[in-house]
């Protein structure tokens, strides 16, 4: 089988803060953890930040294409809403991440103007 792994994962990845490569060291966590989990993890937007996550879906979903996220299973890596990775972690309790609707910047809303 395929190991979801790119030649150059630091190449194509997002800045990482200062959090995120102390939290990466401090857990085990590579750059090709962090890439697979960019490339292959579902996304939730939670607490203002957008999740990517590999979970038992997404390693059962890829591994009938060949690709085996074994390895990976578990990774979560939060991207802020500038591009950069803030923090990753291992954790397979995905209950924990409280999904937030997404906001309506620009809509037909109600208007707030007092009269």
């Amino acid at each position: 089988m395929n190991h979801a792994k790119a030649s150059n994962p630091a190449a194509a990845l997002p800045p990482l803060s200062k959090h995120a490569s102390t939290r990466m060291r401090q857990r085990g966590i590579g750059l090709d953890d962090i890439d697979a989990a960019l490339t292959y993890g579902r996304t939730i937007h939670a607490k203002g930040v957008t999740f990517f996550v590999i979970g038992h879906k997404e390693v059962q979903k890829f591994s009938a294409h060949g690709i085996d996220l074994d390895a990976f299973a578990g990774i979560q890596v939060l991207v802020s809403h500038d591009g950069s990775v803030v923090t990753t972690y291992r954790s397979h309790d995905l209950h924990a991440i409280k999904s937030s609707p997404r906001v309506r910047r620009h809509g037909r809303g109600v208007s707030r103007h007092c009269t």
